[in-house]
């Protein structure tokens, strides 16, 4: 999940209300693909991480654990004790895994803005010359198997949204895949059944807002057909995609572009308006929207055999988010209403489609 936006103002919303349709999904027997959440909570409160790991059991067969904060560099890079903080994240996390549902990790090399490394956790990054220092790749690559042995997930994405850096720093690129290849090849070699990926942003894959789009999406493409599988994130209204012919879009273009198995690793998308005036955004959202999305995801999951889709939170997070502190509520409010339950535990039209699909 990447903390930036492409705007989009609609002046209308004329969808239905009511979008119930009976006959969903019904010519299929079952599902190709996992179905899962990512472990973002709704509340800051231990009560609402194991209520979020309850539903995830309940309500999936795979889910995501994504790990896009501070990276321990000086640490790694220094032999140094790794700090507390960090520490007990990764363990919360390990011991609350769930059995029975496969684990995918996904964590980020880069800072939420995409466009340099993710910082430590004093608000540093390390000296470089270039991304693939030996220092760097040598901290990177214990910082990923650390995360493995105490996780042991099935997949992990060993840095997120990665075609950001090409569209924000380009000039950062090569060398990033120089780094990658090597610790990917490192990581091979000491996790051999491990599923190895990097993931895309489909919003800025299609349609990208860049000098030369034609040579970005050939690079972007290349790059990830280069990969085992390819992982997406992607968060329609961020491109103000509105309809199921707007979803389909950027589906057939994905689908072309892409010639390795694809997986979502974190998408979602908007049931209720979203105004944050200081961003100058205002985006028209509804249920029957989000659900528009939800069904158009999950009916290409099952005929482009999909590895999994990951929706990236279940519960709308009011109660988190009135937490965040003042510089990022802002930016923290862009996913607020994506999940599929309302922040008062309400169900919403999605969870529906989602349970239909899940139980099959």
């Amino acid at each position: 999940m990447t903390f930036f936006f492409i705007g989009c103002k609609k002046e209308k919303d004329n969808q239905p209300k009511d979008s119930s349709k009976s006959s969903f999904f019904s010519e299929y027997t079952s599902r190709s693909f996992e179905m899962g959440f990512s472990t973002w909570p709704y509340a800051p409160t231990v009560e609402s991480v194991d209520a979020t790991y309850q539903f995830m059991s309940n309500n999936g067969d795979v889910y995501s654990e994504h790990i896009d904060s501070s990276i321990p560099w000086d640490a790694w890079i220094n032999g140094l004790p790794l700090p507390a903080e960090f520490i007990n994240e990764i363990e919360s996390k390990a011991s609350r895994k769930i059995p029975n549902a496969k684990l995918t990790v996904s964590v980020s090399l880069l800072n939420s803005s995409r466009d340099e490394l993710a910082f430590d956790f004093d608000g540093t990054i390390p000296n470089y010359t270039a991304i693939n220092d030996a220092h760097i790749e040598d901290a990177y690559f214990e910082h990923l198997k650390y995360i493995t042995n105490q996780l042991n997930p099935d997949y992990l994405v060993m840095a997120i949204e990665v075609n950001e850096l090409f569209k924000n720093a380009p000039e950062k690129w090569d060398s990033y895949k120089l780094l990658m290849a090597n610790i990917r090849a490192r990581i091979m070699q000491e996790f051999p059944s491990l599923i190895l990926s990097e993931s895309v942003t489909l919003h800025n894959f299609y349609q990208p807002d860049v000098p030369d789009s034609a040579q970005y999406i050939a690079e972007i493409a290349d790059y990830a057909n280069s990969l085992g599988f390819v992982t997406i994130s992607f968060y329609p209204f961020f491109k103000g995609l509105k309809t199921k012919d707007d979803f389909q879009e950027a589906f057939d273009f994905l689908h072309q572009k892409i010639n390795k198995p694809i997986a979502f690793a974190e998408t979602s998308h908007l049931s209720e308006t979203l105004s944050v005036e200081s961003l100058n955004i205002y985006i028209l959202g509804s249920q029957y929207e989000q659900n528009e999305y939800l069904e158009t995801l999950l009916i290409n999951a099952q005929e482009n055999d999909y590895k999994y889709i990951i929706w990236w939170a279940h519960r709308d997070y009011n109660e988190l988010w009135e937490s965040f502190p003042e510089e990022v509520k802002d930016l923290g409010k862009l996913w607020i209403s994506t999940g599929i339950i309302n922040e008062d535990g309400i169900e919403k039209q999605a969870l529906s489609t989602w349970d239909l699909v899940f139980n099959k």
